[in-house]
């Protein structure tokens, strides 16, 4: 798992083609004016998610997981809190869907906050509670999840 702001993005460049196309992306464009919806960046190689939410309390988050893809998770504008805990330290709660491409799973890890103009990446052995309330107080959020397969 990786927490970041967006102006040190270059520094990640590093972890491959699919995951600086990603960055690049995220900076190269104003989220807080994209369209609702998936974009294809790379056809379902990469593709961006963009999403507005509203942030609920920790206890109605799920641990989950990906395989086939890793997850880069800018906030564009609000703030939420995130979960992180390695998928070895949980207990499944719903096998892995191939279809779907994620598992639920049960236990407990830690929580960072991610304000405006930050990203999280979750690679495949990072389970993660997305879309927390900061402080139990569900507020709206601007999101770019975009999905770099494996």
């Amino acid at each position: 798992m990786i927490l970041d702001t967006l102006d040190n993005a270059a520094r990640y460049f590093v972890l491959g083609e699919r995951i600086a196309t990603a960055l690049k992306y995220l900076r190269e464009n104003d989220c807080t004016k994209l369209p609702v919806g998936k974009f294809p960046i790379q056809g379902e190689q990469i593709y961006a998610l963009v999403q507005d939410n509203t942030t609920k309390t920790r206890d109605q988050g799920v641990w989950e997981a990906h395989r086939k893809y890793i997850d880069v998770q800018f906030v564009a504008a609000g703030v939420e809190e995130m979960g992180y805990a390695n998928i070895q330290t949980l207990t499944v709660k719903k096998p892995y869907d191939e279809q779907a491409d994620y598992a639920l799973f049960e236990g407990s890890g830690s929580f960072v906050t991610v304000p405006a103009g930050s990203f999280t990446i979750f690679f495949p052995e990072d389970g993660h509670i997305p879309g927390s309330a900061v402080d139990g107080k569900p507020a709206a959020v601007r999101k770019v999840v975009i999905k770099v397969a494996v």
